[in-house]
């Protein structure tokens, strides 16, 4: 059996058929859109304001998503640098709407704070 989930649980949503790939499973590039908006809720709290995602480092895909599963995504700030940032993201499924949890994927999204203008900004400090 899997560990908990680290992080805290920033994004829940339930897979449907319009998300999956040919072979009946839930599209990858749908999970990855979703652990982006998890992780930038997260980033633009941090960074009180707007950012963009710069980088997905370390993806990997454990298991397959399944329609009817609901996909959880936690988060964690693992690093923050004068501008950038570095989120932690695990997605988890809850299968036929159990209590119990599977780890599906997990990633590491940097984000770079950015002004109005889309120009590199600081991080306020903590």
């Amino acid at each position: 059996m899997d560990i908990e989930p680290e992080g805290d649980v920033t994004l829940r949503t339930l897979a449907m058929p319009a998300d999956t790939n040919v072979s009946g499973d839930i599209f990858g590039g749908w999970v990855l859109s979703q652990m982006d908006i998890a992780a930038g809720i997260v980033a633009g709290e941090r960074a009180d304001g707007r950012v963009a995602t710069v980088a997905v480092d370390a993806m990997k895909f454990i298991r397959p998503v399944k329609v009817g599963d609901v996909l959880c995504v936690y988060c964690s700030i693992q690093r923050v640098g004068r501008t950038s940032m570095a989120i932690e993201v695990e997605a988890w499924v809850r299968r036929g709407r159990t209590r119990g949890r599977e780890k599906v994927t997990e990633a590491i999204f940097t984000f770079v704070a950015i002004d109005e203008e889309g120009k590199p900004r600081e991080v306020p400090k903590v």
